[in-house]
């Protein structure tokens, strides 16, 4: 295969990866903004992005500082007062 094709293939597969880790799940970002991660993209500018529910815009996903592995979707986090 070659060099070019593997390299895509690879972000594709870790693309793929990242939805399946975070769609569904509750995350807090480090602006205190916290909700369900509604969808995961590839942003040319900025790489991986992050949707979630609740929120309008989008964010890297390297804004995530908690991510609640094995919580519903319908689980909504509160911010710490």
């Amino acid at each position: 295969m070659p060099t070019v094709k593997l390299r895509a293939t690879t972000i594709l597969g870790e693309l793929e990866q990242a939805q399946t880790e975070l769609v569904g799940k509750a995350v807090i970002l480090s602006d205190g903004k916290a909700g369900t991660v509604e969808s995961v993209w590839l942003d040319d500018m900025h790489g991986l992005r992050i949707s979630i529910r609740g929120h309008h815009g989008k964010w890297p996903i390297c804004t995530i500082k908690f991510h609640a592995a094995g919580l519903k979707s319908d689980f909504r986090l509160r911010r710490a007062a």
